[in-house]
């Protein structure tokens, strides 16, 4: 059996980013978004969110500077397509109380679809969102940074741009 990834979580978080779920390379590393073909440490680099190029063993230094890591659903998978209606609405209910508790600044959902799981909502634009579901906490949907993603890299790092406007407010 493969071991969920631990969350790097923590009150007065800037940016809590929201996975789907682990991937098998993150479970054996134990870190979150381990995957070569993720795109993710890239396009944080690229978007001006960190002031170099972090590789996925450094999520602790990442959590110094307010920025922490969780996933919708903890059992890692090939792909999202195995993740069950039940264990998405389990997540969900598990990522609410998180996010009530440790209050971050913003919630960047990483993939629309984990943020549609997350809300109910048949669709979402990227970016922040009109409405919070936790209140004081930003809503904000980006794209996956899944190898399987077809957005070039610098689509993905204009829509992630945004987070820094918004954890600078």
């Amino acid at each position: 059996m493969m071991k969920p990834v631990p969350d790097d979580l923590k009150k007065g978080l800037k940016l809590l980013f929201v996975g789907f779920n682990p991937s098998i390379r993150s479970s054996e590393t134990g870190h979150h978004y381990a995957n070569p073909t993720n795109k993710f440490w890239k396009v944080l680099f690229g978007a001006g969110l960190t002031e170099r190029l972090y590789d996925p063993g450094e999520g602790e230094k990442l959590l110094k500077k307010g920025f922490g890591f969780t996933n919708i659903v903890p059992r890692p998978t090939r792909s999202a397509a195995e993740i069950t209606k039940e264990e998405y609405q389990q997540g969900k209910e598990i990522l609410v109380e998180k996010i009530r508790y440790y209050k971050p600044k913003v919630v960047c959902f990483v993939g629309k679809g984990v943020y549609l799981q997350y809300s109910g909502k048949r669709k979402a634009e990227w970016g922040p969102q009109p409405d919070q579901t936790v209140p004081g906490v930003i809503d904000f949907v980006a794209p996956s940074t899944s190898g399987l993603v077809r957005m070039t890299l610098e689509e993905m790092k204009t829509i992630y741009r945004q987070l820094q406007e918004l954890i600078d407010l």
